[in-house]
């Protein structure tokens, strides 16, 4: 028998660890190849662990609520055959060792020494994907001389579609038999890579807190006390400023009651208001383009990509953001479907850890809750965050050429907060300027 180590697999290029929240074995559980083992949660979304053998757990090495980095050894699995003398087997008394990658590759096949260490040098290149990939699947890919780039585009039947040993065995029979490109002609996602930076702790409250008998003390949830922690400081980071103006946005209002019907019946879910304001926010943002940005100590860093972090409310109050990549190539309908799609799975806890990273800006709607504007704190490294305000039926002044006339408008206000260090009053205020024009002189005889 040989004993194999479970590692916590990289989960993305910003994700560094992740907290177990529970563990589906237990110690002498039968285990088959790509089942969940444990939970975890990074610090907005929960995943699951596969194992990447078939075999016995026989060894838990952390416990519930206990903070995992990426590559550390989580649990210890006893696999069938003889013992190779493979580097990356574990003795009894093994805690969190540094076996590499390549050596983790080599364990999963069963030859000698020498040819599992010269075919796991050779997947060494997977490596630099941030997708999740099993030693097994990487040797099989290695072996079949399939390319990174075709692995990244390879859809698995997987959880959170992860490649499968199936999957990837079924890409490669395919392959031989003519039905696929040597290399894949779809161009591989990009992927930027965004500098982790750790939220300082939420500071210790000096003035002393009085608890009556009568009271009630509730436990922050592990989310809440990272929202917490990165609220304080964003606002420890970042200049706050707020500029706003209030839109006519009557032409819009009418076109999606005209529209939202059909809209349903074609495409079987809502048509709302938001993807039309995510078009027009990644419009602006091409107008205005050192909105898009970061701060790097004393240097700017100019974001290439229109990646849109769309906040959402979860049921128990919390607060997530999804992000919306390439934001500006996407027509009205693919904004559409990206937006509900992220909503439902953000409401659903089904998102994926890479889903909320890389944001470049963030818009937030504080009118689902009646709000009619709000001061959104910064979604830390970005420079600004756009709050879009109830849409209120009001009396309004109608400027027309035989004279002004009082009427029912349609009307809202957009919030926009940004970092005064780098993002002055102008731009600031230009910003929504122009946001306000494209959304009042909006095309009502475009389709969707």
């Amino acid at each position: 028998m040989a004993k194999k180590e479970l590692k916590l697999p990289k989960m993305g290029e910003s994700v560094a660890e992740a907290t177990i929240t529970s563990w589906l074995k237990e110690v002498g559980d039968q285990i088959e190849a790509d089942e969940a083992v444990l939970e975890i949660a990074t610090d907005k979304v929960d995943s699951e662990v596969p194992s990447e053998f078939d075999g016995v757990l026989v060894e838990k090495l952390f416990s519930v609520d206990d903070v995992v980095k990426v590559g550390e050894v989580v649990a210890i699995i006893e696999v069938e055959g003889e013992d190779s003398g493979d580097d990356s087997e574990v003795e009894s008394d093994t805690t969190t060792t540094e076996t590499t990658e390549v050596e983790n590759a080599a364990s999963v096949v069963e030859e000698s020494v020498s040819q599992a260490k010269s075919d796991a040098s050779s997947t060494a290149n997977y490596s630099n994907s941030s997708r999740f990939y099993s030693p097994l699947v990487k040797n099989i890919a290695s072996k079949e001389n399939i390319s990174l780039e075709e692995l990244d585009n390879l859809k698995g039947s997987g959880l959170d579609e992860r490649v499968t040993k199936d999957d990837i065995l079924a890409y490669v029979k395919e392959k031989k038999e003519g039905k696929v490109e040597s290399k894949t002609q779809q161009e591989s996602v990009a992927k930027e890579k965004t500098e982790s930076k750790t939220p300082s702790p939420t500071p210790k409250v000096e003035t002393p807190v009085n608890i009556n008998a009568e009271d009630e003390v509730i436990e922050m949830s592990r989310m809440g006390k990272l929202i917490s922690s990165h609220m304080i400081a964003s606002t420890q980071t970042s200049a706050h400023v707020q500029s706003f103006i209030e839109v006519d946005v009557t032409d819009i209002w009418n076109w999606r009651n005209k529209h939202k019907n059909e809209f349903q019946k074609r495409e079987g879910e809502k048509l709302t208001f938001t993807p039309i304001f995510m078009e027009t926010v990644a419009k602006t943002i091409k107008d205005f383009p050192k909105i898009n940005i970061s701060v790097d100590g004393d240097k700017i860093v100019m974001k290439k990509h229109i990646n849109l972090g769309m906040a959402a409310a979860l049921p128990d109050g919390n607060l997530i953001v999804p992000v919306i990549r390439d934001a500006d190539q996407l027509n009205l309908l693919g904004m559409a479907k990206q937006v509900n799609d992220l909503a439902t799975r953000a409401r659903d806890g089904k998102l994926k850890p890479d889903e909320t990273q890389g944001g470049t800006y963030t818009v937030t709607n504080v009118g689902t809750f009646g709000s009619v504007m709000g001061t959104p704190i910064i979604n830390q490294p970005q420079v600004g965050i756009l709050a879009l305000g109830a849409i209120r039926k009001v009396p309004a002044v109608i400027e027309t050429s035989e004279g002004d006339f009082i009427g029912i408008r349609y009307k809202m206000f957009l919030s926009h907060s940004y970092d005064h260090r780098v993002v002055n009053g102008a731009l600031g205020g230009q910003f929504i300027q122009r946001m306000k024009e494209y959304l009042e002189n909006f095309d009502t005889n475009r389709g969707i």
